[in-house]
């Protein structure tokens, strides 16, 4: 409500209340607060983004790290994956020497001083033979065995007699404590050839080992 001075024709000021005062200050500190509320609150939250991106920066720094250690683990894996195949073969070949060399010095032990050692051959093939399953031993199974043949090439002299001196060979090595258990049997053949301009007669003696061994 105006109050009107028909006099000077113009409405008379309100005088001034504190309750209106208040009023007004409280309306015009409403706005100016909540700005400070919402900037106090969007600094915290540049603070809050800026150290979560030194943090992130940090982690892919260490995922990058970590990336670098997987690959050189897994270039070390492979390294370690051959050379266990090395020494699998270096394992095996040294099983087949250790194998063969008492069975050569053996041969070399018990031959006779009128034979000549031309060459030796090792061959190996596989037979289907009967064994125990493995989780139940009650049953069996076919599986495949090695069979090993010594075989070598030797001559006599000219004034031996070339069969009863490979008999006797043959008989050293079947009586021997090493080889003659594992032997299954010897096999002789003979041809001639010409050996220094000379017709000789040639003995292949092959010792075939049990199978397994």
């Amino acid at each position: 409500m105006f109050t009107i001075d028909l006099l000077k024709g113009q409405g008379v000021p309100i005088k001034s209340r504190p309750g209106g005062i208040a009023i007004s200050a409280v309306a015009v500190a409403v706005p100016v607060l909540i700005a400070i509320v919402m900037l106090a609150i969007y600094s915290l939250n540049i603070i809050h983004i800026s150290n979560k991106t030194r943090d992130i920066a940090m982690h892919e720094a260490e995922i990058g790290k970590l990336s670098d250690l997987v690959k050189q683990l897994e270039a070390l894996e492979k390294e370690k994956a051959a050379c266990n195949g090395y020494l699998s073969e270096v394992k095996s070949s040294i099983a087949r020497n250790t194998q063969w060399s008492p069975v050569l010095a053996t041969v070399v032990e018990n031959m006779p001083r009128t034979v000549i050692l031309t060459s030796f051959e090792v061959n190996q093939r596989s037979i289907r033979q009967k064994a125990p399953k493995k989780d139940d031993p009650s049953k069996t199974v076919d599986v495949d065995v090695p069979v090993r043949t010594l075989g070598m090439k030797v001559y006599t002299g000219a004034q031996s007699n070339g069969d009863e001196v490979v008999k006797d060979f043959q008989s050293r090595l079947r009586s021997s404590a090493f080889l003659g258990p594992r032997l299954e049997t010897i096999t002789v053949a003979q041809e001639t050839v010409t050996l220094d301009k000379q017709d000789v007669v040639m003995y292949q003696i092959n010792c075939i080992f049990k199978p397994g061994l």
